[in-house]
């Protein structure tokens, strides 16, 4: 792969046949719960952004992960990633046992749910935050 990607799609072109299925898959599932997200390249992975970034994925040697961006969503769906390799803000899967499309419509949803309410709050001065 390069070191740089522009689009989603220059970055998939480089992955494996499975996993770029996975990963498409995956894709398919953030954009029907959020269909207005803008596809990006945050952190040389792929990502979406409506506002804030949501959520980003990318494949690794021996697994693809999803990234909430996010710790709190990661322990708001830990029961239904049993199973799953979680780590506060990484969820990992494979081809063979990818994220189930709607469980990732939720993720996403609830990660948006998570941007506007912190956009809503009122913003502290550092005065404040002190």
């Amino acid at each position: 792969m390069p070191a740089r990607f522009a689009t989603i799609d220059e970055y998939l072109d480089g992955v494996n046949p499975d996993q770029r299925a996975a990963l498409e898959a995956l894709r398919r599932a953030i954009l029907e719960a959020v269909p207005d997200a803008v596809e990006c390249i945050a952190w040389q992975m792929p990502s979406f952004r409506r506002g804030k970034l949501l959520v980003g994925f990318a494949a690794w040697a021996n697994h693809c992960a999803l990234y909430p961006m996010s710790g709190h969503i990661v322990a708001q769906f830990q029961s239904d990633l049993a199973g799953f390799s979680c780590t506060a803000g990484t969820i990992r899967f494979t081809p063979e046992k990818p994220l189930p499309p709607e469980l990732v419509k939720e993720i996403v949803l609830a990660r948006l749910a998570e941007n506007e309410d912190r956009a809503a709050q009122p913003k502290r001065s550092a005065a404040q935050a002190k």
